[in-house]
């Protein structure tokens, strides 16, 4: 199906911007995943993104994950609730000083409870520390109806929209084949 997504460009160029929101939660855990491991970028990518029709890295294959994520300049940060997966965020430190947010989401069970908030402030807070420049992402009409609301939210400003027709399938991709939310 052909479908008209408007992408938004936001960033934030000085961390003093940064509005944080943090929640108090005794089982919450961030972590930087240190060990580049394809499996587990590809499964947040699918499970985060399959209902959103996050597609463009579903055919990568292992070697190409994996040579992605054993770049310098990226970063995967796991949020887990008592040891579960919860979330993620991908962070590219890229030249003249940008880091961009190229990944980030909560699972879908996590979603709601303020995960999604306080994984951006701490993504936000490291990009920060790579950062001289600014911090950037970019979202679209085809993410989650949180997603702008929070960038928004913690303080990246808009810089950009586009509008473009894409050709997508019928169906959101889901987690795996076959997948009904």
């Amino acid at each position: 199906m052909q479908v008209e997504v408007t992408t938004w460009y936001l960033e934030m160029l000085d961390p003093d911007q940064l509005r944080p929101r943090l929640i108090e939660h005794p089982d919450l855990e961030i972590r930087q995943a240190t060990v580049p491991c394809p499996e587990l970028s590809r499964f947040f990518y699918a499970s985060v993104g399959g209902q959103w029709y996050w597609c463009d890295r579903l055919p990568w294959s292992r070697d190409r994950w994996l040579t992605y994520l054993t770049s310098a300049q990226v970063e995967t940060w796991v949020a887990y609730i008592a040891g579960t997966p919860a979330g993620y965020i991908e962070l590219e430190n890229q030249s003249g000083g940008d880091v961009e947010i190229t990944c980030f989401g909560l699972l879908p069970q996590f979603m709601g409870q303020g995960l999604g908030g306080h994984l951006l402030t701490v993504g936000v807070q490291r990009a920060w520390q790579l950062a001289s420049r600014r911090v950037w992402v970019h979202t679209c009409s085809l993410d989650g109806p949180f997603a702008y609301k929070n960038y928004e939210s913690r303080g990246f400003t808009l810089y950009n929209t586009k509008i473009n027709t894409e050709v997508l399938p019928d169906q959101p991709p889901g987690p795996w084949p076959g997948y009904n939310a």
